[in-house]
């Protein structure tokens, strides 16, 4: 499958590495390629530099956002929610038609420190914004409720048995999302049902990073138990 990932951090970084390794053609957007190629320096979370990241995987192809999705049967959007909308519209709205838009971002604001609040909650979410914005593509929201290494990695917490949501509108866009979501290795795969089912994951975000905080890791995710 040919995929487009838009951003460059360690998210999309993790999520565009398991997808090429599984064989998908993938293409990483950024705003400013150059910038972003020659970027070293690591980011405020202590991530190695895009350039340096680039250098010990398979070619991964890096351009523009509206290129990158051009060309793709998928467009996964891992931009940091307060840019989300911004970015899409810069990949443009005919480069998502018809097409489905994972988006595993979340809508954290860190205006006033850590924990972050949500600029987004309740009776809305960041991915219902972002279908209203393009109505034309079809949103699923999955893997927003843990961090990169879990994306594509399930095992390494648990052995793997833990929960993954996946919420959206389309029943045949979801399945895609599923099917990648079990060639990473998850076996619990939970439809939430519609995209509004994505205020819930969105908001459990709160809880990861307090989770984070208490635990002194990144590498936690909920299981639901039946």
């Amino acid at each position: 499958m040919q995929i487009a990932v838009i951003g460059t951090g360690f998210a999309g970084r993790t999520l565009a590495a398991g997808l090429a390794d599984r064989g998908h053609d993938v293409v990483m957007g950024t705003r400013d390629v150059a910038e972003t190629s020659a970027r070293t320096e690591p980011d405020r979370m202590g991530n190695i530099g895009f350039a340096a990241w680039a250098e010990n995987r398979p070619p991964i192809r890096l351009t523009t956002f509206a290129e990158a999705a051009a060309g793709a049967e998928l467009v996964v959007n891992a931009t940091a929610g307060h840019g989300s909308v911004d970015a899409l519209t810069a990949v443009g709205a005919s480069n998502l038609a018809g097409k489905v838009l994972w988006d595993i971002a979340n809508p954290l604001d860190f205006g006033h420190g850590f924990p972050p609040v949500l600029f987004v909650k309740d009776t809305d979410s960041l991915a219902e914004q972002i279908q209203r914005k393009f109505p034309a593509a079809n949103v699923v929201k999955a893997l927003n409720t843990m961090f990169g290494d879990l994306f594509v990695h399930p095992e390494a917490v648990a052995d793997g048995d833990h929960s993954v949501f996946v919420s959206g509108d389309s029943a045949e866009a979801k399945r895609t999302v599923t099917d990648l979501l079990a060639s990473f290795g998850w076996t619990d795969i939970i439809d939430l049902g519609g995209l509004d089912s994505a205020r819930a994951t969105e908001m459990l975000v709160q809880i990861r990073l307090r989770l984070m905080n208490a635990l002194g890791t990144p590498l936690t995710n909920l299981k639901a138990v039946r």
